[in-house]
């Protein structure tokens, strides 16, 4: 690099740190400006010989994380200082010792616990990925501002991405939307949230991603114009009215068009609110609920509500913090238009989410935050060292984008609660120790089993008794983290204790059998009956599942793995003489997909859950039993599979499909107009190389339905037949089942 591009490049650096000043969200002092210089000198000084991929210098990634914290999370000085050299420790010579002296125990704590973090590896295991991910988590204890920072560390890695390869994008993608997307949803980082989810979904499916995009470009226009039609009516109204305000039109996320598009098995084009009004007002605190009723007033005199689509998060904010007041109404042209109503304060909220709540709660007898409640949960589900870490994960997501439901105590005290969630779960919610007392519970003033779901509205009373065990039936009663892992602590006890005596009656079984206990055993052992760990195959010695027959199998297998072996090699030594002969010849077995980087020709299994077909875009999974399975990259499970089973996943390529066939099943909706069943059993037929291989078609108050299952050689036929059914009269809609 000449000395020319040095001196550039050091003033780009300078430039940027004073951007990072004056973008603060909070207001810096002189001893915070000291503070962020000190770390900004630091971190400067600790990179200055490293680059990244794209060959800038490494500085400038502490510095855009350092500047996302300031301006898209509001944080003060302490969490800026401590972004700017969150990666510091790992990379270079300074020890988290060096930061306390040089600053404070508190930005070396955060520092610390952003060093705590592992990189997650793309061959890592699930359960050590999950354990990394709970890591994470565990960062709560100290200081949740370590996570905050995390989250826009993974923003700022999300955007400069496109220099990766394929697979290492679909992997890191895959993570952001399994894990730190619905974090940044749950602490109220609305605007991170929705740029991790459309920059995953950019990685994980780029070609429905690029195709919304350049829809919404071409749409735009048409819908600027649209907005400011409704715009300008509400305007002059609420002007008329004395109120204080602004409008912003806003276009709903790539990532949230895509969602609503997959679940409603919808085009772009029919997805209607693609767009949003947000009306945000001047309000001292007190008037604050009553002018947000009365815009609500002008709104609807102009423009009819939908009922059952109005939200009042203001008389009960969100968790997360979140207060608005949400309403859709039927704008002109007949098409739905959500408008958001926020004051200034809750817009704040909303942008900021965590930090921007502490600014307002000013007044010590607040009650306590939803966030902070839910925030004390988690700390107790992390302490529970005896979780699986793959269960934690799991259930903790499941908590993270769960909608929320309102119900009262007997008191009349309003908790919120997960949708879904039943009375146990809200035993559980109120004290643990309620939650393992809990013998039965009244909704409404009606008795009602333990695993009824509650709704909005409804008044909870839990009846306990001292005598009240959990049982394992319990863990189907219920639908929150927290519930769970109590139940599981309590049933864990016992089990623990049946284990320890199942552990002798083995070691005494296996030395009758002349076999050694030991590790390999342990391990042989666990694969042979299907188990996860050592302590489940203990249980089921203690409490007699397995007896000594299957511990006899056991042994005449483990005497018969030589043999197997040189079977194996064997059987391995002639397929490859097959494929050698095969190598020019189109097979049935070996030319359809070719697997990984060296495009390896394997056998496989394709999954019924989306079942793929020649054409669609596709990857292996490796399973343990069933050997590799082909899922299609938009299928439901596919972000899950990627983020935790990075490892088993192999990129897969169809090369040849002219000896096979496949089904497809298409589901077919319409006007019931005569002759309509006729015409499309003609159209189907007059496709070349498709075969009808079941129909069933109704009606039903002037409705039709079909369902057709087709045999078709790859997708550019299938799609070819689902642009010719559309074209027929009275079709409406038709949509691929892919869990038929």
């Amino acid at each position: 690099m000449t000395e020319i591009d040095l001196e550039a490049e050091n003033k780009a650096i300078a430039q940027e740190y004073k951007e990072l000043l004056r973008i603060s969200y909070q207001t810096l002092t002189d001893d915070d400006k000291k503070i962020i210089r000190k770390a900004f000198d630091v971190a400067v000084d600790a990179h200055k010989e490293q680059r990244r991929k794209s060959g800038e210098a490494y500085i400038f990634h502490p510095i855009a994380v350092a500047k996302i914290v300031a301006r898209d999370i509001g944080l003060g000085s302490t969490a800026i200082a401590a972004a700017l050299m969150h990666d510091v420790v790992e990379d270079t010579e300074i020890t988290v010792q060096d930061i306390e002296k040089m600053f404070n125990p508190k930005i070396a704590q955060i520092v610390e616990g952003l060093t705590k973090i592992p990189k997650v590896k793309q061959d890592q295991e699930i359960s050590l990925q999950a354990e990394n991910f709970r890591k994470m988590l565990l960062t709560l204890h100290d200081d949740v501002r370590v996570i905050l920072i995390k989250i826009a560390d993974r923003l700022h890695n999300m955007q400069t991405m496109d220099g990766m390869a394929d697979y290492k994008q679909a992997k890191i993608a895959s993570e952001t939307l399994y894990i730190y997307a619905p974090l940044a949803h749950r602490l109220g980082l609305y605007n991170i949230k929705t740029k991790l989810e459309d920059l995953g979904l950019k990685y994980t499916e780029p070609e429905v991603y690029n195709d919304i995009v350049s829809k919404i470009k071409e749409t735009k226009e048409e819908q600027d114009a649209y907005i400011k039609s409704i715009s300008d009516i509400l305007s002059n109204s609420l002007k008329e009215e004395g109120i204080d305000f602004i409008i912003k039109g806003r276009p709903k996320s790539i990532y949230s068009i895509r969602r609503k598009m997959k679940a409603q098995g919808v085009t772009f084009d029919e997805v209607y609110d693609k767009f949003a009004l947000r009306i945000i007002y001047k309000s001292n605190e007190h008037d604050e609920k009553f002018l947000a009723w009365k815009i609500y007033s002008v709104i609807t005199d102009h423009y009819r509500p939908s009922p059952s689509r109005l939200r009042d998060w203001i008389s009960s904010p969100k968790s997360s913090g979140y207060e608005a007041l949400h309403v859709t109404v039927m704008g002109p042209l007949g098409r739905w238009v959500e408008i958001q109503v926020r004051s200034e304060r809750m817009d704040e909220i909303a942008e900021k989410g965590y930090a921007a709540h502490y600014k307002y709660k000013n007044n010590a007898d607040a009650e306590e935050h939803g966030l902070e409640i839910w925030l004390n949960q988690l700390k107790e589900a992390l302490e529970n060292a005896n979780t699986n870490a793959v269960d934690f994960v799991e259930d903790f997501k499941l908590n993270l984008y769960a909608k929320e439901i309102y119900v009262f105590t007997p008191k009349g005290e309003i908790k919120s609660l997960p949708k879904g969630a039943t009375t146990l779960d809200f035993a559980f919610s109120i004290h643990s120790e309620i939650g393992v007392k809990t013998r039965g519970t009244r909704v409404n003033g009606k008795l009602v089993p333990l695993n009824h779901v509650l709704n909005s509205g409804d008044q909870v009373e839990i009846i306990t008794s001292a005598n009240q065990k959990p049982n394992a039936q319990w863990l189907d009663y219920v639908t929150t983290s927290r519930a769970k892992n109590k139940i599981k602590n309590v049933l864990n006890e016992n089990i623990k204790k049946i284990a320890e005596d199942g552990k002798e009656v083995l070691i005494r079984k296996l030395r009758h059998l002349k076999i050694n206990f030991n590790e390999n055993t342990l391990n042989e052992l666990v694969n042979f009956f299907k188990l996860q760990t050592s302590l489940d195959l203990f249980y089921r010695v203690g409490v007699g599942a397995i007896e000594n027959q299957q511990l006899k199998d056991f042994a005449a297998q483990k005497s018969n793995t030589l043999v197997n072996f040189f079977k194996k090699t064997i059987t391995r030594k002639q397929n490859l003489d097959e494929e050698k002969i095969q190598k020019h010849e189109i097979s049935k077995k070996y030319d359809l997909l070719v697997f990984g980087v060296e495009q390896n020709k394997l056998d496989y299994k394709l999954s019924p859950c989306c079942n793929p077909i020649p054409g669609d875009h596709v990857f292996g999974f490796v399973t343990i039993n069933e050997g590799i399975k082909v899922h299609r990259t938009d299928c439901p499970n596919a972000i899950s599979m990627q983020s935790n089973f990075a490892y088993r996943i192999i990129p897969a390529k169809w090369i040849d499909s002219s000896q096979e066939e496949f089904k497809a099943t298409l589901k077919i909706t319409g006007m019931d107009i005569l002759g309509l069943t006729n015409e499309l059993t003609k159209v189907i037929s007059n496709i070349m190389h498709v075969n009808i291989q079941s129909i069933s078609l109704s009606s039903e108050a002037g409705i039709f339905y079909g369902q057709v299952t087709v045999v078709v050689q790859n997708n550019n036929i299938l799609k070819k037949l689902i642009e010719s059914i559309k074209k027929v009269d009275g079709v409406d809609k038709v949509t691929r089942v892919y869990n038929a």
